[in-house]
């Protein structure tokens, strides 16, 4: 019999009339608990993901405390435990505390000591979840899904036909993005098709001066042009037996365009200079930021090559259509950098997930990447449009414990709402999804008034 996931809270005290009053104090506190007169058995009981804590005095008959706190840690090093203690056992309980307890409370203590203690330790036991369940997600992956890394709705659907047409001959049209990771999904369509054997050569064709493009691309013989002195093999030649990814495609002129519409509807190549048609057994992958279709229609892209090239159109979701990808996708790369830095992993703090979460990532993955090294080398998490990307509210990451950064993340949310146009405490209090009374509570805890809105008196 395993222990049910909706319990928050074990409670286990062998006086019965101390384990009905701390239990009334939970329940009161709107916590579901399972309380129990003894310690015995309760390891096997609970499930390594279990999400809950344990709260447990230390001196019981049968299986005390320590000896509890020692099993379960066994089984979870990171399950919260809460010991209980006599006024003469604080010296047990810093022992226990050096054997990992999470928090002692020495009697007589107040029920808000024990609530305070209880909810600290669940919000942490919440994170060390998610992040553990962040790992998971990375550890158990395809080969294609370690490459692209996501379990949101678009990222299935372009996995699904990056495998369907891997293994198909056609060429292929990639939309996306700057930064959204063009490249990867080339190098993924190469990487599983009869042609991984083969080369793969990258060209970026916006980046490549006008007076070079053709010569890069279509090579030339020695004489060609001025400063041709021996034969060159273009790009479209040396991909020969492979595959060829031309990004920034829209960019290429329109001179270059007609040739790599020949070379696409006849595979064959001409160097600069040279009257020989060399064959071609190659793969194109093109990949553009822009819609070509418009660009057809306003005379910047040729209309033909745009239908030659769209048969096999994959467009990449940009990082903000998404969803929770961007926390998968932050630690895939914070744990890649802390490795190659020989630096041990962070955990992300609950603040830092909502900012990452909230952010609109204008750079997409690179943006990311680059954030995500930062955090591994224990740097700022600062982020380009935080206002933007938080609807218009700049999160702070401070410094501090678990229960400062939710504090503080707290606060945050509540001003952010403030500062936009309520009429009531009501109309607040459902914009936080919060009772009134809690509302009130919290305005109080953090110093913040109603009136300070611009909204004038409060109304309710």
């Amino acid at each position: 019999m395993t222990i049910d996931n909706r319990i928050q809270v074990v409670l286990i005290d062998d006086d019965p009339h101390l384990r009905q009053a701390l239990g009334q104090t939970l329940d009161l506190a709107g916590l579901k608990i399972l309380p129990l007169s003894e310690a015995q058995g309760l390891a096997g009981q609970l499930e390594r993901d279990w999400p809950g804590v344990v709260v447990s005095d230390i001196r019981m008959p049968g299986m005390d405390g320590l000896e509890l706190l020692s099993q379960l840690h066994a089984q979870d090093p990171e399950l919260p435990v809460l010991l209980i203690t006599g006024h003469g056992d604080v010296p047990l309980a810093v022992q226990a505390m050096r054997a990992g307890a999470y928090d002692f409370l020495e009697k007589p203590f107040a029920s808000d000591a024990l609530l305070d203690s209880v909810r600290r330790a669940l919000s942490l036991r919440r994170l060390v979840l998610d992040n553990r369940s962040l790992r998971l997600a990375l550890s158990d992956r395809n080969e294609l899904s370690a490459r692209l890394v996501g379990h949101s709705a678009p990222m299935l659907r372009l996995r699904e036909q990056i495998g369907a047409l891997a293994a198909t001959k056609a060429d292929v049209l990639i939309l996306g993005e700057t930064g959204a990771g063009k490249e990867v999904v080339a190098r993924a369509l190469h990487d599983l098709s009869s042609r991984r054997n083969g080369p793969f050569v990258a060209i970026n064709a916006g980046a490549l001066a006008e007076s070079v493009v053709e010569s890069e691309l279509f090579g030339h013989e020695p004489g060609a042009f001025t400063g041709a002195q021996k034969r060159r093999i273009g790009k479209f030649e040396f991909a020969n037996g492979g595959t060829l990814f031309l990004d920034e495609i829209e960019s290429m002129s329109m001179d270059v365009q007609v040739k790599l519409l020949r070379m696409l509807q006849e595979r064959v190549v001409e160097r600069l200079g040279g009257n020989q048609l060399i064959p071609l057994d190659i793969r194109v992958i093109a990949a553009t930021k822009e819609d070509l279709r418009q660009a057809a229609d306003q005379g910047r892209f040729r209309a033909d090559l745009y239908y030659r090239l769209n048969v096999a159109p994959l467009r990449i979701p940009p990082l903000r259509e998404r969803g929770e990808d961007a926390l998968l996708l932050f630690q895939h790369y914070a744990d890649e950098a802390s490795a190659r830095h020989g630096l041990p992993p962070h955990e992300l703090q609950p603040a830092q997930r909502a900012l990452l979460l909230r952010h609109t990532w204008p750079g997409n993955v690179r943006e990311l990447q680059n954030a995500a090294e930062r955090f591994a080398l224990g740097l700022e998490l600062a982020l380009d449009n935080e206002a933007e990307g938080s609807g218009g509210v700049a999160v702070e990451i401070v410094s501090g414990g678990l229960s400062e950064q939710v504090e503080h993340f707290e606060k945050s949310l509540i001003s952010a709402e403030l500062a936009r146009s309520h009429s009531s405490v009501r109309s607040l209090a459902e914009a936080l999804g919060i009772p009134r009374k809690t509302l009130h509570d919290k305005l109080r805890k953090h110093g913040l008034n109603f009136g300070d809105s611009s909204h004038g008196e409060e109304n309710e």
